[in-house]
């Protein structure tokens, strides 16, 4: 069962980084997106805060790319296997599959009384949809891909949890500095914050809050290391805060 004394509006990110951005952590209730190229540093943000709320409850994690590393999760704490055993694993190949998965979702989170649930995360939302998409499917994809993000909405507004989705980018090519998220309006609309990671040049990453309900957007400067994310140092203000 989660702790109520720590039941707060925040739910730790176990990352100094990301608490430093969102000012103490993911907002419980509402859909967080975090998106990105690959090696942008997604599915290690998704470990960290599996950590960090694996201490509070259970945490239902639906990894459909693959992602997830018990390997990374060892170089991330030394407590891995009391974290593997607050986490529910799901690993769709298909997105009949997914769909199949967001049914337990329905089940065991949104229709149970017992809220023993501390976070969701999707890592990452659009892959399989991505990879089913076509010209003749796109509508009835995207009613089916809208349904999936609308049950997590209320499954974080209603239980009053954290929902991390991850999601893949590609590049507009009228215009390359614009970057675009798979899903598109169905992901932004649902999202009361947006995440966006990138790389930078060696093992230099960007991390920016794109939209927030209560903070203005800012960016911090981070390297990934074993240990997981740490603010870039040196005496260069593009190391710094903006």
């Amino acid at each position: 069962m989660i702790n109520q004394s720590e039941n707060n509006d925040k739910l730790s990110s176990g990352s100094d980084v990301i608490d430093k951005l969102l000012n103490g952590g993911f907002d419980r209730g509402i859909i967080t997106s975090v998106y990105g190229p690959a090696a942008s540093g997604k599915t290690t943000l998704c470990l960290m805060a599996s950590i960090s709320a694996s201490k509070q409850g259970k945490v239902f994690f639906i990894d459909s790319e693959g992602g997830f590393s018990v390997e990374r999760l060892k170089q991330l704490t030394k407590d891995y296997k009391a974290v593997l055993k607050n986490i529910s694993l799901m690993k769709p190949t298909r997105f009949e599959e997914q769909e199949k998965v967001f049914d337990e979702l329905n089940r065991l989170i949104l229709n149970s009384k017992d809220n023993k649930y501390s976070l969701i995360i999707v890592d990452t939302i659009s892959f399989l949809y991505r990879v089913e998409k076509d010209e003749s499917n796109v509508h009835e994809l995207n009613r089916r891909l809208g349904k999936q993000v609308n049950l997590l909405n209320e499954i974080a507004r209603k239980k009053n949890i954290p929902v991390i989705m991850t999601n893949q980018v590609y590049a507009d090519f009228s215009n390359k500095n614009n970057v675009k998220i798979v899903g598109g309006d169905i992901i932004k609309y649902a999202s009361k914050c947006m995440i966006q990671l990138d790389n930078l040049k060696g093992n230099l990453r960007k991390i920016t809050l794109i939209k927030h309900r209560s903070l203005p957007e800012k960016s911090l400067f981070f390297e990934i290391k074993e240990r997981g994310f740490f603010e870039a140092s040196g005496k260069d203000n593009k190391f710094r805060i903006f």
